[in-house]
């Protein structure tokens, strides 16, 4: 059972923390990892590239030249896709990229990108992060005191000042509990987990 050290805002250790073995100190299945990564990312895809086709294309509406005698190929459009300013042969249309993981699945992944940051030793446990105003300064004071710069923060509940105070900051993003996902937890570094967020991570990947 992994056990990390908890710290506050000053970088004073004032606890320890004993994390789920099922969801912090499990094997890392690299191959699921993978899977959940691609399908997140592909579903990201807009998917709006869009080409004519001939039939599609403006013009074309008369034959260029007669059939026989003339000694060139014979050519019964303009719009041809072997001509400039033709149709696109195959080319692509708007379409939906996205597909899904079973739930499952899902959850193996997150719980191995979890173990990951464990056993890297990469996640950091801070009991409390208060701010009592909007500053990005002083939320930055905060990670240059305990090193952090490729970070995510996760947070158990909404906290405009603090997502206010970190969004300008470009190699840190904070989200809640519940949409943490393995692309982020890969993405970024390291990883901070407020205390109480530890508690919801483990009862929605233990549910």
């Amino acid at each position: 059972m992994p056990v990390l050290n908890v710290y506050d805002i000053d970088k004073n250790v004032v606890a320890e923390i004993s994390l789920n073995d099922a969801v912090f100190g499990g094997p890392v299945h690299e191959h699921i990892i993978y899977e959940v990564v691609r399908m997140q990312r592909v579903s990201r895809r807009r998917g709006t590239a869009s080409t004519k086709g001939r039939s599609e294309v403006s013009g074309g509406g008369r034959k260029p030249w007669r059939q026989k005698g003339t000694g060139r190929a014979r050519a019964g459009t303009t719009r041809s896709p072997i001509w400039r300013g033709g149709g696109i042969t195959f080319g692509p249309k708007p379409r939906d990229y996205s597909y899904r993981i079973p739930k499952k699945v899902r959850k193996a992944a997150l719980r191995s990108a979890l173990s990951m940051k464990v056993q890297e030793n990469k996640t950091l446990i801070i009991r409390d992060f208060s701010m009592d105003e909007i500053k990005t300064k002083k939320f930055k004071e905060v990670l240059d005191r305990f090193e952090l710069k490729n970070t995510l923060i996760v947070i158990d509940r909404e906290n405009p000042v603090l997502e206010l105070s970190s969004r300008n900051l470009r190699d840190v993003k904070m989200m809640r509990a519940e949409g943490i996902n393995v692309y982020d937890l890969l993405k970024y570094e390291t990883l901070v987990l407020l205390e109480p967020s530890v508690k919801i991570i483990e009862g929605a990947l233990l549910s």
